[in-house]
């Protein structure tokens, strides 16, 4: 099995690269003063990077290495690091080797992002805010979906998101226990708001997130979740659910309800319409839209004070 060397985040101008690399996409061939040439996006669990495999004359010849390739395929690269326009790549020619290893050959996590933080600690945190709820019907829900093996396993591991937010593994875990203690702080300040019910909902508004993404050498959208989406995933799931444990027709339309809801205007076919629908659409809508613009900021390859971007107009570095 062929074994990540270094992390592209460590890489630096000059060195020299015989590692592997997951491929993101790649450009379609084309002619230089040499011969032919192509590029890839190639990436590790720690970023992306350019790579350019400047080929020889034999235009069939490159065209049978690029067609070999295929997105999300892992390849065993050799080059030198360089630098364009400030941005470090990595170049290659004919004598550097390429090759497409097959499933197996490579450890598919040295390729998707992890979170910095326990899973196990998490996972602690999260079955004790299930303790927490009394309500006999709503822990019952609880229990039927936290307390099977083989969901808590696909929970502990799944991404929150593709890009935008938590997007590495344990990153819906990692999401789910900052809503649901968000939820906590709220309740703490509106004492009226139903803590049981809170509580539940956020412990499952994504649950659907289980079978909206799948991971190979990265986070993709499955069918089901480009067709379908999380949302009504979850609600089936929940319907599912409490169907098998018979719970009470009031109870069941508020949990519908605030998985219909929890996305706002971005996904939700209806406004949240009780409190506590209210206030995890408002946690959810937080958590994300913080962990999106630390995300930002934290990854920015720029010496400015600012930079830009479409959700938030300019964002400070400093």
């Amino acid at each position: 099995m062929h074994k990540k060397k270094q992390p592209i985040i460590a890489l630096k101008k000059d060195d020299i690269v015989n590692d592997i690399f997951a491929v993101k996409f790649k450009k379609p061939i084309e002619p230089y003063k040499n011969g032919y040439k192509f590029e890839l996006r190639l990436a590790d669990s720690s970023m992306e990077i350019m790579y350019k495999y400047w080929g020889p004359p034999e235009e069939v010849k490159v065209q049978m290495l690029y067609d070999l390739i295929k997105k999300d395929d892992v390849v065993l690269v050799q080059g030198r690091v360089s630098e364009w326009n400030g941005r470090l790549e990595i170049s290659a020619n004919e004598e550097c080797a390429l090759t497409v290893l097959v499933p197996g050959d490579y450890d598919v996590r040295d390729f998707i992002k992890k979170t910095s933080r326990s899973v196990d600690a998490m996972w602690k945190e999260l079955l004790s805010l299930v303790a927490s709820v009394k309500d006999s019907d709503l822990r019952r829900i609880l229990a039927y979906f936290f307390e099977d093996l083989a969901f808590a396993q696909r929970f502990r591991d799944a991404p929150g998101a593709m890009y935008i937010h938590h997007g590495w593994l344990g990153g819906l875990l990692e999401h789910t226990l900052s809503v649901a203690r968000l939820c906590d702080s709220m309740q703490t300040l509106h004492p009226t708001l139903d803590r049981d019910l809170l509580i539940t909902g956020a412990l499952l508004h994504d649950i659907g997130k289980l079978s909206e993404f799948e991971m190979t050498t990265s986070i993709r959208m499955t069918a089901e979740g480009m067709l379908v989406g999380h949302v009504m995933i979850a609600a089936e799931m929940l319907a599912k659910a409490m169907d098998s444990l018979k719970t009470p027709g009031t109870l069941r339309m508020k949990l519908t309800h605030i998985i219909m809801t929890h996305m706002g205007e971005y996904g939700s076919s209806k406004k949240p319409a009780f409190p506590e629908a209210l206030a995890i659409h408002y946690a959810d809508k937080t958590d994300g839209d913080l962990m999106h613009m630390t995300t930002l900021i934290k990854e920015a390859q720029t010496e400015d004070d600012f930079i830009y971007h479409k959700d938030f107009g300019n964002l400070y570095l400093e």
